[in-house]
């Protein structure tokens, strides 16, 4: 058979004519197993987008680290003893842990009257105050809109210096006023505004990023009697260094300057953002993994059918094909026409299910996608191109293979029996 064979073509239409609801369901077997796959491939990935996005830009190899009440008595310290980080707990955990990468002290000023802590004329509002480094926002990234973020000079100088968050910005200031350089009084203190930023994450994580005031660590110390006093600490590793190794030198290190019982393991809590990161890729990928297994299985029932639709439509062509065999059409010829009404077929109704399924993706991503409305996890879904492609592959050759069984019976009958044939 030649593929560009207008004959040959015509005999495949006139076929598949023949009988329009069998052809239909035939290939809606195919369109179904297909548009399944790529509307499960789409919804993983907007899931996918949605938790990463969730995230913002926080680092993946990075740990958070905190102090509880101790749960054993150690060296004349009774249980229940509360202790605090400190300044120097900071060099102590650079000078000792070369693994360090970033390490970013904070700190979160309390308020002291319980209402309103920031006043701006005649305006007034309810924040969080954290006291930061510049490395915090190496570890967990805000996005600067205007102006900058705490500098080391800041530190040093202990400067009543803030960047305030957006949500700040639009309680505090007229939309379009220029925030930077203006002051706001903080527990009856003046600061003034060299920055203006926004969260990356999304949804109530970045609501509660964006109602946020950062000051310099030192500054919120001095500004609220804190001492030395250290909240908690953020720490990322050096490349090609597992979080977790610098996170359990780190806790045996502290435990040891305060006097903690080595085997007290709730005394320093801890947050392994990369173990936690691992867990959701792994989970992501075993659902991808489920993913394709069950669309495979959906697209490949599909494919049964079109076989077995072939087997009987062969079954009512055995006389034609003896025929075609008698004068002269070798097995190859034969084999070649079935297998191009298979694919034909196949392709067809997988290629509708494809355009089909990623239409549903893409009218779904522009309706989540409109202001204002909160999709929770979920976010961007699509399909990969490079997907859609090895969709289409698989689709080729499981038609050809639908038509390889029922052809090779066909060629396996005799001319002279095919022709006696009476169905």
């Amino acid at each position: 058979m030649r593929i560009f064979d207008p004959d040959s073509w015509h005999e495949i239409f006139s076929t598949l004519k023949k009988n329009k609801l069998r052809t239909f369901f035939t290939g809606f077997g195919v369109f179904w197993g297909i548009f399944m796959l790529i509307i499960m491939l789409g919804s993983g990935t907007g899931l996918r987008n949605g938790i990463n996005s969730g995230m913002g830009d926080l680092a993946t190899n990075s740990v958070f680290m905190w102090t509880e009440r101790t749960t054993m008595p150690y060296k004349g310290f009774p249980r229940g003893r509360f202790f605090n980080f400190n300044n120097t707990d900071t060099q102590a955990l650079l000078d000792n842990i070369p693994e360090i990468e970033y390490i970013a002290p904070r700190i979160q000023g309390f308020n002291r009257s319980g209402d309103n802590n920031v006043v701006r004329g005649k305006r007034t509002g309810n924040f969080r105050i954290q006291g930061d480094y510049p490395e915090y926002n190496l570890i967990d990234p805000v996005e600067i809109v205007q102006g900058r973020f705490i500098n080391q000079l800041d530190i040093a100088e202990k400067r009543k210096n803030i960047v305030i968050a957006w949500r700040v910005y639009e309680e505090m200031f007229d939309q379009g006023e220029n925030p930077i350089g203006e002051h706001l009084r903080i527990s009856g203190v003046y600061f003034k505004i060299v920055g203006l930023c926004k969260s990356k994450k999304s949804d109530q994580q970045a609501e509660n990023e964006n109602q946020q005031i950062f000051m310099p660590f030192t500054t919120l110390q001095k500004t609220y009697n804190y001492g030395d006093v250290v909240g908690w600490y953020s720490i990322t590793a050096k490349k090609d260094v597992p979080v977790s190794l610098i996170e359990n030198k780190a806790i045996e290190l502290l435990k040891n300057r305060h006097s903690v019982s080595p085997d007290d393991d709730r005394a320093i809590g801890s947050s392994n953002v990369e173990e936690e990161f691992k867990k959701m890729t792994n989970l992501f990928n075993g659902i991808e993994v489920l993913i394709w297994i069950v669309g495979i299985g959906t697209l490949l029932a599909g494919i049964v059918g079109v076989s077995n639709i072939m087997m009987i439509i062969l079954k009512e062509r055995t006389q034609e094909i003896g025929i075609q065999r008698a004068i002269g059409a070798s097995p190859s010829t034969v084999i070649a026409q079935i297998i191009t009404e298979s694919v034909f077929l196949t392709a067809i109704a997988g290629y509708i299910g494809l355009v089909f399924g990623v239409a549903i993706i893409e009218v779904v991503n522009y309706f989540i996608s409109q202001p204002g409305l909160s999709t929770g996890m979920f976010r961007n879904p699509s399909v990969d191109f490079g997907v859609a492609v090895e969709a289409l592959i698989i689709l080729v050759i499981s038609g050809a293979i639908a038509g390889l069984v029922p052809a090779k019976r066909a060629v396996s009958i005799k001319p002279i029996d095919a022709l006696r044939d009476e169905n």
